[in-house]
């Protein structure tokens, strides 16, 4: 057996007020810290930017964030949080950009067009985030010829099942990066 210890992980938020970065996390903290919605929060659980109304006006996606929401009394059982630490990995960045860009449309709505329910009569409300499907699921490459795929993973240490590896899954890890990556 062999074991990769991939963790080069290291926040670089220098650029956000130290009262809205976590003190502890991987890489010794400095994650931006969100509620529900992916607005930024300060230690307090205050919203960082808000408008004249109230609204959350500057929101934390992909690698930036904390990347879990412990609630207002953090439990150490992580499995007990709204929302468990979620994997620094694309598909999960890409779930929050949709709840973000979401949330920055209906406040649009609600602030400048005087709506107050979308076409099906439901009421306009910030959307809020949960744990994405695809938060389990890692492609990881061992070498140029080499990888293995990981699927059902969550925030419980051992779980998920690794479902393809070695050259197999090396060309599956080249389609995802040529499908996803590349494409910018």
């Amino acid at each position: 057996d062999k074991e990769y210890v991939c963790i080069g992980v290291k926040a670089s938020n220098y650029f956000m007020p130290k009262e809205t970065l976590s003190e502890k996390g991987p890489g010794g903290g400095g994650w931006i810290l969100m509620d529900m919605t992916l607005a930024v929060m300060d230690r307090d659980d205050n919203i960082w930017s808000t408008d004249e109304k109230g609204h959350a006006r500057i929101y934390a996606i992909g690698d930036c964030n904390a990347g879990g929401i412990p609630g207002p009394s953090p439990d150490k059982d992580v499995g007990k949080w709204p929302i468990p630490p979620i994997p620094k990995i694309s598909y999960p960045g890409e779930e929050e950009a949709v709840v973000a860009v979401k949330n920055v449309c209906k406040i649009d709505r609600l602030m400048f067009k005087n709506e107050t329910h979308d076409l099906f009569g439901t009421p306009l409300e910030v959307s809020t985030m949960h744990w994405p499907w695809g938060a389990g699921m890692f492609a990881t490459s061992l070498g140029p010829k080499d990888a293995c795929f990981v699927l059902g993973a969550n925030w419980e240490k051992g779980s998920g099942y690794t479902v393809v590896w070695g050259r197999l899954c090396a060309w599956q890890k080249w389609i995802i990066e040529w499908s996803k990556t590349d494409e910018c």
